[in-house]
């Protein structure tokens, strides 16, 4: 898919149509400042301007990543060969024509974009092209092991369940972040995970799946509207107020599901030997300080516990159908089915998290089964993906089934399902143009075609600088309670203050984004993963221009185009980091220069769009390369053109 009308002799017109100032020419003049190989003796190139932790290569993985169960690859070719044959007799019933088949350098990208969440550098696009070292197999399973693969899901999940670094002033919420990132990390069972998150007691840094509940504190009505939309994908949220105008539930449905965890509480629920120690800390910070928010705020963190017990719901004093009366006391019930019996001895959120999770209650797998399908083929068998309903049935209903039974028979290890999605044929085929729109449903014959997402692109961008991308990572559980808990039995005022500084030092809001700016920063970007940086952005932050949500709303993402987009790909500051000297592009591109024009084309081709160039297009770059004011300009000038190019920006 090539892009013609995006730029005129790469990068002399801009979409807009007047005439381009090519900011990729701050790479002019250097090429000369810094080569490969400079003998002893000779004048030192000057300085990068990037930072140093940034472009120093890495000397160990960022992280250990759980390996594949041991699942045999012809296992996986047949678990996918059956999808395919469902798939095809589908095709076959509908009229369906199928797209061709990915050719290896689509291939290469799709899935690192799919799976890394990035594009490949050069050498490891050049490994992967090398027909002696090229298995897409092989490929697969390492970047499922990679720490790419971690960072890509978080940003996922991130987008679904809203994760942001403080959803309330006193809520420090990195250790209910770094739980969600160690769960894929470990591939930890989605099942247990969930459970986990739904049951959890305590405070967020000694138990961080606490957080799930956390991020609704204060609102247990739309916590379970919020809950099943996500674990569901059911919509039951009109029925806190009435029944549900457009589908079967009730209020009354509604309010019986809500009693289950309606005893939760997480204020001032902690252990009795705390006694009024709190209340004594923050009555002499009243006294003592000035300005006393930030440490009340602090001290509230360690009285946010989350705790349960058994508490009775009641109807609402409006309530107005004839089934029951205002104000009262309602039974707790699911949705559908039952109970599992082994937990209807437990309280009633331990009851509601087995209810979610059971292998007897299909809804829960077949809604993971159906987001993790849209992950991979940019679609859901059923769309929105978390509104099941009568009234929207799936695209191919015996096809959701089958990876439901799917879902279930890998217990729900998410990481195993998307091996097998990936294997498919119909994973392998050119991406289709897809018009929600349009009514009709999409049948499948391949992946939808997307935009990358904000987080695809700034990974994306960030690879052809960074040579260590990790060198900032989200604080651990561990670091954050160190300097987070307080222990109120031996605290005084002094030594809980005196804490509290070098907490604030180290994750106050302010200061540790100066502490990151002096680390990764960059003309006031911090050049690492999307998935380490501070969340939510502010909204003139890269990320936030290209769709990443403030995470208020679930899945709240967005791919649209935006003239602000246009002018931050031609001219915002992460695109200029990648012509610093030092970044891994520029260093490709002056390794390349001794060995001519063309092999400079190759390189730059292959470090952005995975594959050499065409004959029409090394013409085009000679001509661009002869004529610019320097070969490096016309470098620079290449570089910027492919990066504003529809066929960098999407996935095939």
């Amino acid at each position: 898919m090539r892009n013609r009308s995006a730029s005129c002799r790469f990068g002399r017109c801009l979409v807009l149509g007047c005439v381009a100032v090519v900011v990729m020419v701050c790479f002019a003049g250097r090429a000369d400042a810094q080569r490969p190989g400079q003998k002893a003796g000779q004048k030192k190139p000057p300085k990068s301007n990037l930072p140093a932790a940034v472009i120093a290569r890495p000397t160990k993985p960022a992280m250990k990543v759980a390996p594949l169960a041991g699942t045999s690859r012809a296992d996986v070719d047949k678990a996918a060969a059956a999808i395919d044959r469902l798939l095809e007799a589908h095709w076959k019933e509908h009229d369906v024509a199928t797209s061709p088949r990915l050719n290896d350098q689509q291939f290469l990208r799709r899935v690192f974009l799919d799976l890394a969440g990035r594009i490949p550098s050069l050498v490891e696009a050049q490994l992967f092209l090398d027909p002696a070292t090229r298995d897409r197999a092989a490929l697969v399973d390492a970047l499922l092991q990679s720490p790419d693969y971690v960072s890509h899901f978080y940003n996922y999940w991130a987008d679904i369940l809203r994760l942001v670094d403080r959803p309330q002033p006193q809520l420090v919420f990195e250790p209910y972040l770094f739980y969600v990132k160690e769960a894929i990390r470990t591939n930890k069972p989605y099942d247990e995970w969930v459970f986990e998150m739904l049951s959890a007691d305590g405070v967020l840094w000694e138990n961080p799946a606490v957080g799930f509940q956390l991020r609704d504190a204060g609102m247990p009505l739309p916590y379970v509207d919020n809950t099943v939309r996500v674990l569901l994908g059911t919509q039951i949220g009109c029925a806190q107020c009435h029944d549900h105008p457009f589908d079967d539930w009730t209020q009354h449905q509604f309010y019986e599901l809500a009693a289950f965890t309606s005893g939760t509480k997480n204020r001032g629920g902690g252990p009795k030997e705390i006694g009024k120690s709190p209340q004594k800390l923050i009555q002499e910070a009243r006294k003592e300080l000035e300005r006393p928010t930030a440490f009340l705020r602090y001290i509230n963190a360690n009285t946010t516990r989350v705790t349960y017990k058994d508490t009775p719901l009641r109807l609402p004093h409006d309530y107005q159908y004839d089934d029951d009366s205002p104000k009262a006391v309602v039974t707790p019930k699911v949705l559908w089915g039952d109970v599992p019996t082994s937990a209807r001895d437990a309280d009633l959120r331990q009851q509601f998290a087995a209810w979610v999770v059971s292998h007897d209650n299909r809804q829960f797998a077949r809604t993971i089964a159906n987001r993790m399908w849209k992950k991979v083929m940019g679609r859901g068998l059923v769309e929105p993906v978390d509104d099941f309903q009568s009234g929207n049935p799936a695209a191919i209903p015996e096809l959701l089934e089958h990876l439901t039974d799917e879902m279930q028979r890998l217990n729900f290890d998410l990481r195993e399902f998307v091996r097998i999605l990936v294997a498919t044929e119909a994973y392998q085929r050119r991406a289709v143009a897809e018009d929600p729109a349009s009514g009709v449903p999409y049948r499948f014959p391949a992946p939808t075609l997307r935009r990358m997402t904000a987080e695809q692109l700034w990974d994306s961008i960030v690879t052809l600088v960074a040579y260590n991308a990790w060198a900032v990572q989200r604080p651990t559980t561990a670091e954050v309670a160190t300097l987070a808990s307080v222990d109120f039995q031996t605290a005084t005022f002094a030594t809980a203050y005196k804490q509290f500084e070098k907490f604030n030092e180290e994750f106050g809001p302010g200061r540790h984004m100066r502490s990151l700016q002096k680390t990764v920063g960059y003309k006031g970007q911090l050049l690492v993963r999307a998935s380490e940086l501070p969340s939510p952005l502010p909204l003139g932050h890269f990320l936030r221009q290209f769709g990443q949500s403030d995470r208020e709303s679930i899945e709240g993402g967005r791919t649209v185009a935006t003239v602000p987009q246009i002018l931050t790909m031609f001219n915002g500051p992460i695109t200029h980091s990648m012509l610093e000297r030092g970044s891994v592009i520029y260093d490709n591109v002056l390794a390349a220069i001794p060995r001519g024009p063309d092999q400079v084309t190759t390189v730059i081709f292959v470090s952005l769009l995975s594959r050499p160039p065409s004959l029409s297009e090394r013409k085009l770059a000679r001509e661009e390369i002869a004529t610019a004011a320097t070969p490096a300009a016309g470098y620079g000038n290449l570089i910027w053109a492919l990066l504003n190019t529809r066929e960098f920006i999407f996935i095939q």
